[in-house]
C-alpha cells in the first residue's frame, strides 16, 4: 500500500501494519468525537511515526497513486475531523 503523508511524501507500507495503524486510527477518532485537542495531537502524531518507522519512503520524484492520504503533523483537529469519514483514515 503506498501512504501519503500530505506535505512530506509517499511512503511504501506492508499491508501487514494495516491492523497496528487502524488501532491508532480508532484513539484517533476517539480523541476527536471527545474534542481532545492534546491526545489528538499526541495519537496524530504516533500514527505519522509509524508509517514513517514501518514503511519505506518512496523516492520524491516517484508519483504512485495512494491508497491511503494522511494529514500532515501541523494538521489542525477540525482540518482532520473534515477529512474523515465514519471509518476513520485508514479503511478497516
Amino acid at each position: 500500500m503506498i501512504v501519503r503523508i500530505m506535505g512530506e511524501g509517499q511512503v511504501r507500507l506492508d499491508d501487514k501494519h494495516v491492523a497496528e495503524l487502524n488501532t491508532l486510527d480508532d484513539e484517533l477518532l476517539a480523541e476527536m468525537e471527545a474534542g481532545d485537542e492534546e491526545g489528538f495531537r499526541r495519537t496524530l502524531g504516533a500514527l505519522l511515526d509509524a508509517v514513517r518507522r514501518l514503511g519505506s519512503p518512496l523516492p520524491d520524484d516517484a508519483l504512485e497513486p495512494s491508497g491511503l492520504i494522511l494529514p500532515g503533523p501541523d494538521a489542525e483537529l477540525d482540518q482532520v475531523r473534515d477529512m474523515l469519514s465514519d471509518d476513520g483514515l485508514i479503511p478497516g
